[in-house]
């Protein structure tokens, strides 16, 4: 099967570096046990309205010169208090800033404080900018949808969820019980009709460990690319995740208008063990 992935991306920080980074920015992770957000100085936030001291630079790596604004279009919706920091479920919706502004081709999710910033990259494709998922939180933190539109705007929205902490930095049931190496890449899928109106809705556990690599000893470890394709062999949608995925992802999406199966589930993750899953409503 010739392969539809981009290349695998290199260069990124060895595991042992993204520790040592977390251990010096231990003060910081103190943080989680506010209550809320502090106020800070707009010219320290760049008029963030959560008043992240992490924004500017999430601007400059994320979004780099590119136009963008805030706007209440795109819906990030998430708990008030993580309870379990290693399982925070996220709901984004960009419905509204697509019928306003045109086809999005990229939506980007981040944590401001989290130790590793970058959560994962959606492209919709030929399905709704529609998204439920779960994510491992450090502490509290805004986390944001960095919505891309065709014309290279960018539009941002983006909730505050507090966390218990350390959601990061400890191995997760699979790993701890050894059990990850009898289920890896195990796919289970679920088709749901009209959830949404009109809509053919998806559901898929995947079994990883997803190891962030900031637990002494267990290097990085993650799904990092999935594809699902239709019954034409179309692409549906794309996804790249990283670290702070929770472990044994549990993706919803929402397939839109007229979604026919057969599909083909297509991934693999950064150790290049592959995906290829088949299945029907």
């Amino acid at each position: 099967m010739t392969d539809r992935f981009l290349p695998m991306r290199s260069g990124r920080d060895p595991w042992g570096s993204r520790r040592a980074a977390l251990q010096l920015g231990g003060a910081a992770a103190l943080g989680a046990v506010l209550p809320c957000w502090p106020v800070q100085a707009q010219d320290q936030t760049g008029g963030d309205p959560l008043g992240s001291m992490q924004w500017p630079g999430i601007v400059r790596k994320f979004m780099g010169q590119g136009a963008w604004h805030f706007t209440d279009e795109v819906i990030v919706k998430g708990p008030e208090f993580a309870e379990d920091a290693m399982n925070v479920p996220i709901w984004l919706d960009a419905r509204a800033l697509q019928r306003s502004a045109g086809p999005i081709e990229r939506i980007v999710v981040v944590a401001d404080r989290n130790p590793i910033q970058h959560i994962l990259d959606f492209e919709p494709l030929n399905s709704w900018p529609v998204l439920a998922f779960r994510l491992r939180m450090e502490q509290g933190s805004p986390v944001r949808a960095l919505v891309r539109t065709q014309d290279g705007r960018w539009h941002v929205g983006q909730t505050w969820v507090n966390a218990a902490g350390g959601g990061c930095t400890v191995p997760g049931a699979s790993r701890a019980d050894g059990s990850w190496s009898r289920t890896l890449n195990q796919v289970q899928a679920r088709v749901f009709r009209n959830v949404l109106e009109g809509g053919t809705r998806l559901r898929l556990r995947i079994m990883h460990p997803m190891d962030t690599g900031l637990v002494g000893g267990i290097p990085a470890f993650h799904l990092e690319q999935l594809e699902l394709r239709d019954a034409q062999d179309r692409p549906s949608w794309r996804m790249h995740l990283h670290e702070p995925v929770s472990e044994n992802p549990l993706l919803t999406l929402e397939l839109g208008d007229g979604a026919q199966g057969p599909w083909q589930l297509l991934g693999r993750d950064n150790n290049g063990n592959r995906i290829d899953e088949r299945f029907k409503a």
